[in-house]
This record gives structure tokens, sequence and C-alpha cells, in this order.
């Protein structure tokens, strides 16, 4: 890609910065600490970032201590128990698990991203890698052809560094790892090799929120944004429509309370560099427990934490054979979503 003179100086130089011109993780750590803060102007309008919080996981590489949790998680790669659903398929010998993948990943797509929520995507956009295939597999999910039927290219672990790099020279605000559990030590690995030529970016852990707790724990000062949803408010509900998830709404919960514990309340100055940002979707006939779920995040994490409540849920892929989703909202299901919110007392939701 050939990056005119003005894309140069606001992608290039501001989100690539002169850590990969220089070269060396050392380096990297050593300019960003010197620059903890920086505003730049973007077509008029004055962005904050906070350099400091990329700097978490360059500590753990330069440390070691990122090859231990490496290799921890690929101990849990096979036999497969890297989602609560604990296979135990033997993936490195090529073992498709649930999520129908073996010893290797595939990328669906990666680009910058500006359908995403206004902290993340600012203003050059959210820099995604969606990963093919899916440990949850709602029966209504919208991108079914990815996370089902596992569309997507066989990747390569320089291949994915890759792919972070380029976000990052394209001035994407961080790198967002979409559905990213089931391929976990892939991307720890590839995350390696990225931050050896540079890689500076926020990390967002962008999944269904249907967690190991020993796996989120693993990803503490590795992931500096979670963006978790929490589908369901009864596990038996959850089973239904996901595919026999056991307990989905305990891992959930547990999950989600870690991950705020790692890295607490998102406090957005511009541009989000750290925190949860927690996804609802509205669901007919309040399937989704709305009224059990914001009542949940005010007892459990505050009623400051970021929740999107969102209202588009529209039946896809098998939808129409699991009545009531067989339909979009209704008016007034997501008046009454909305009203539950400001009853529980939440003040960051939208």
């Amino acid at each position: 890609m050939v990056l005119s003179r003005r894309d140069f100086i606001k992608g290039g130089i501001v989100a690539a910065g002169a850590a990969t011109a220089l070269g060396g993780i050392g380096l990297a750590r050593n300019l960003f600490a010197e620059k903890p803060m920086e505003i730049i102007d973007i077509d008029g309008e004055n962005i904050q970032i906070e350099n400091t919080q990329a700097l978490r996981y360059i500590d753990l590489e330069l440390s070691g201590e990122l090859a231990k949790r490496e290799q921890a998680l690929w101990d849990l790669f096979s036999p497969c128990r890297l989602c609560p659903r604990n296979c135990n398929v033997n993936r490195a010998a090529d073992r498709a698990g649930a999520c129908s993948l073996g010893r290797d990943f595939k990328v669906a797509s990666f680009a910058p991203h500006f359908g995403e929520e206004r902290p993340l995507r600012g203003v050059r956009g959210s820099g995604t890698v969606f990963f093919s295939n899916c440990n949850l597999l709602c029966v209504f999910c919208l991108n079914w052809q990815i996370n089902h039927r596992g569309d997507g290219t066989q990747t390569t672990h320089a291949e994915l560094a890759n792919m972070m790099l380029e976000l990052q020279r394209r001035g994407c605000h961080n790198i967002n790892l979409v559905t990213p559990t089931h391929v976990l030590p892939h991307i720890i690995k590839a995350l390696r090799i990225a931050i050896s030529d540079g890689l500076h970016l926020p990390l967002v852990y962008n999944s269904s929120g249907y967690e190991s707790l020993e796996v989120v724990k693993l990803l503490d000062g590795i992931v500096d944004i979670y963006l978790p949803d929490f589908k369901y408010q009864d596990s038996a509900i959850a089973a239904r429509f996901s595919k026999g998830a056991p307990n989905y709404t305990e891992h959930t919960a547990a999950a989600i309370k870690e991950m705020h514990r790692q890295v607490g309340t998102l406090r957005p100055n511009g541009i989000a560099s750290r925190g949860v940002l927690i996804r609802h979707l509205v669901l007919p006939e309040n399937l989704a427990g709305t009224d059990k779920f914001v009542r949940w995040v005010a007892d459990e994490l505050g009623t400051d934490t970021h929740v999107n409540i969102m209202s588009q849920y529209t039946p896809k892929f098998m939808a129409n054979d699991y009545p009531p989703l067989n339909r979009r909202l209704i008016p007034g299901e997501f008046d009454q979503a909305m009203r539950w919110a400001r009853e529980a007392g939440l003040r960051n939701f939208h």
C-alpha cells in the first residue's frame, strides 16, 4: 500500500511510531516510557492517547514471562481445555475440537473497523482481525459463515504478526482480536513476533464471554481492553441456543469479573487504552435476561461500568427454527431494556 504524505504523517508517524522505525523491543519500551501521553490533532480534533498502557505486554516479553504464558496456553491446547467446553481433543494431532479446528488456525479478514464503539474506533478505526470458527456457536449467529462454516484463510504465525503490524502502520488505534478464544496459543506466538518488530498498540480481546477463568488469568498483563459479550443470564437458555454450552452464565460471570479485576473500568479520554466494555444483545421475550444482566453489572462491577445494550437482533442462520428467535424485537422490548438499565443505576450505557 502506498501512503500519501498526509496519510503518512497522520497514520505512519503517530501509529507506527519511531519504535518501529528504530526497531527492537527495548527501544520501543524506552521511547514510550519517555512519552506516556500524546495529544494528536486529526482533522481538527484533539485525541488523547495513553501510550504507557501498551507497554505491559512488552515488559512481559522482555522478562520472559510472555514465553511462559504462551507455553501454558499450548499446554491447554492438547488435550484442548481452552474454553469451558473442555472437549479434551488432541488438536496438536489435527483432530477437530468443538470449534471444528485442529492444529492450525484461519483468519477471515483484517482491516480498520469503523463500526466498533466510539472509544475503540476513534478517527482511524479499530484494527480488527476476525478469526474463523468459534467456541460458542449460537443458532442466531450473524457471522455464521465465519463462525460455524469456518470460512477464512489458513494463516501462519508470521503472517498474523504482519497483519498486526500492517494495521498499526495504517494508523489503527488498537489491535482488535475478534473471536480469539479457541486460537489463543497461535495469537500469543504471533504477538511475540510482532513485538520484536515494534508492535506497541493496545490489545482488544473481543469475545463471546464464554471463557475459562484459568485462561483469562493467563491474559493478565497481555490484554489492555476486554470486549466480552454477556449473552444470557440463564445457562439453560444458553445451552439451548448455543450448542449445549455448559454453564454459560456461571463461566461468563466469573471471566468478566476477572477481566475487570485486571484492567478496571473503561476510562476513555478520546481513545480507550484500558478497561472493560461489555456487550449485551437484547433478545425477543427477554431471553437474554436483560433485567438480571444490568443488576448483575451494577452489583458486581459497579454502576460506572461501560455497557453497550444492543437493539439490532436479527434472525439469522438457524434462528427461524427456534421461536421466538425467529423475529426481530417488537416495539417496547428495547425501551424496556433501557429502563431496566436506568433503574439498576448504570451510568455508562448506550
